[in-house]
């Protein structure tokens, strides 16, 4: 047994979370409230259509003739461990004859819930549907006592209620779409990418439709392999009804994974000027002044060593860098004069604009120079530190910023961005409270 589970962890383990979110039961009513007037339009294209030709005996059925389609109530409520209920109420406008108007409403009912198709796309179907239509009000010029069950009766004939629910079925055509732009690839810089997979079908709770993602980096088109997550991440549930729409769970392993996938790309390699010039130097260390016959400026070509690590606590992120950096002269070619160690350890700071989460170092909190080369003193390691600890304090940060000054895209759906977010840091997760917001269409 042990050797089979040792063969069976991998590949499960290869397939972990590390991020999700949890749309809750007012994101649900946000969704419905923006999705009434796509649902009134495609309703109101096919209900009002010519209807085809009843190949019964004619009938006064087919004179009627919809000439309103009005959706009164366009709702979608959670039910835990099964899915979501759609109700949708449809005042419709019957006329028969030029002096005959009838109301009548259409019910419809649908148990909804998401399932993973097998391209690995989330994808919205229906289990269950059932609608239902009565008369609500006549205006005909007649007996006011006359049964209006028969005129239903011809409604009903006349609209097919049975194939109400394809017209259901056509109306999750559109969030499907939106659905699968949750796996599109997002640029992060021009070598770099970012793709989070749904790993399986979400869960229902009373908080929220609950989704675990899997992050995948590409670097130059190539997906990178990334070390597995030790804990698979689990998004934690509030302990109460939030207000938001959604919760965005980003586990530290994302983190981490997102800096390793920069260095593969060599985003995270700089190059640094000093303000210093060989001739500068050569006072401090004699034995640069044999080295150049000009008096350059010195430069520090940094490259990583070592995977970059992020590390989260309460209200504060850490990443730490790992850097070699060859400090030289000249152009073509650079000539390098020394190999220095440096190990970073910065604060991060974290914002959302729109649906992209921006990444700066806020301020180096240490810097460790050590000497590639052991042959050399501790004097001029001190010496080296007092030269060029400013340089490397300033310069790192604000090269790593230029890189992720446009941000990270997080896990959206197209046409909708993030509004009134609320970032807090938790030991080995952040949690991102916010709204939706959809986007205006624009011509």
């Amino acid at each position: 047994l042990s050797i089979l589970l040792s063969l069976l962890v991998p590949a499960h383990t290869s397939r972990s979370p590390d991020c999700g979110g949890i749309l809750t039961p007012s994101g649900l009513r946000y969704l419905a409230e923006v999705s009434k007037p796509h649902a009134e339009s495609v309703l109101r294209q096919d209900l009002m259509a010519s209807p085809t030709p009843d190949p019964s005996p004619a009938s006064p059925s087919s004179r009627n003739q919809i000439t309103s389609v009005n959706v009164d109530k366009f709702s979608l409520t959670l039910v835990p461990d099964t899915g979501m209920r759609l109700s949708i109420e449809v005042d419709l406008g019957i006329t028969s004859a030029p002096s005959t108007t009838k109301e009548m409403r259409l019910s419809i009912l649908a148990d909804l819930h998401v399932e993973m198709n097998p391209e690995g796309n989330l994808e919205l179907v229906t289990s269950d549907c059932k609608p239902t239509l009565e008369e609500v009000q006549s205006t005909e010029e007649m007996d006011r006592s006359a049964p209006h069950k028969s005129s239903g009766l011809d409604v009903d004939k006349q609209i097919n209620v049975e194939k109400i629910c394809l017209e259901v079925s056509k109306l999750l055509l559109f969030p499907n779409e939106r659905l699968m732009s949750l796996a599109d690839p997002f640029p992060i810089t021009p070598s770099c990418q970012v793709q989070y997979l749904p790993l399986a079908a979400p869960m229902y709770s009373e908080q929220g439709i609950i989704i675990s993602l899997q992050t995948t980096f590409q670097v130059a088109g190539r997906v990178i392999p990334l070390p597995v997550s030790p804990v698979p991440f689990s998004m934690p549930e509030p302990a109460s009804s939030s207000p938001s729409h959604l919760i965005l769970g980003i586990s530290e392993h994302f983190y981490t994974s997102l800096f390793s996938a920069l260095e593969e790309s060599g985003a995270l390699n700089v190059s640094l000027l000093s303000s210093l010039t060989t001739a500068t130097l050569a006072e401090r260390i004699t034995q640069m002044g044999s080295l150049f016959q000009e008096d350059l400026p010195v430069v520090l070509h940094a490259v990583t060593r070592s995977s970059p690590h992020v590390v989260l606590e309460e209200d504060k992120a850490i990443v730490q860098l790992f850097l070699t950096a060859q400090i030289g002269a000249g152009s073509s070619p650079f000539q390098s004069f020394l190999s220095v160690n440096v190990d970073v350890t910065a604060r991060l700071h974290l914002s959302v604009v729109d649906t992209r989460m921006v990444i700066s170092v806020a301020a180096v909190e240490s810097i460790e120079l050590s000497l590639a080369t052991s042959d050399v003193g501790p004097v001029l390691a001190a010496l080296l530190e007092e030269l060029f600890l400013p340089t490397i304090r300033e310069e790192v940060p604000a090269q790593i910023n230029v890189v992720l000054r446009h941000g990270v895209f997080l896990p959206h759906i197209t046409s909708f961005t993030y509004t009134d977010v609320n970032i807090t840091i938790h030991k080995d997760y952040v949690l991102i409270p916010c709204n939706l917001q959809l986007e205006a269409r624009t011509k």
